[in-house]
């Protein structure tokens, strides 16, 4: 059982995984989260600050959300998000689809090479009267 003060409210909760924060609060933030949605959906061409000021929500969660690929701006909508690896804008993710694709080919090429066996080790020959195995 882990215990932790929630990073929103301060408050005492068993932690079990994901971000530190309350039920409480997390439930909030999913209330906040279908607002921002729906607000985005009825507002295709919003941008961050348009969200931030709308919907009283805070830059650093909406980027979270567009980073959780929870959220993703209308394609030629500069959100201000960009690839981690490249720098390059995207409208949601981490990273854009030239580095996705670079890093699943890296995984797929380092997962296809071949093994090299280890040699057995020599077993020592017996000596004396103790207890010893067949070679196999």
């Amino acid at each position: 059982m882990d215990v932790k003060n929630c990073r929103r409210c301060r408050r005492l909760f068993n932690y079990i995984g994901g971000q530190p924060i309350c039920p409480q609060c997390r439930e909030e933030l999913e209330k906040k989260f279908h607002e921002v949605k729906k607000y985005l959906f009825d507002n295709r061409g919003a941008t961050i600050p348009d969200v931030i000021e709308n919907c009283d929500v805070e830059e650093s969660q909406v980027r979270q959300w567009v980073r959780e690929e929870r959220l993703e701006f209308s394609s030629g909508i500069d959100a201000g998000i960009t690839c981690e690896n490249c720098g390059a804008p995207i409208n949601t993710g981490r990273f854009c689809e030239k580095c996705k694709a670079s890093m699943i080919n890296d995984l797929s090429a380092a997962g296809k090479r071949p093994q090299v066996e280890e040699p057995r080790p020599q077993a020592k020959q017996p000596t004396g009267n103790k207890m010893r195995f067949l070679n196999q």
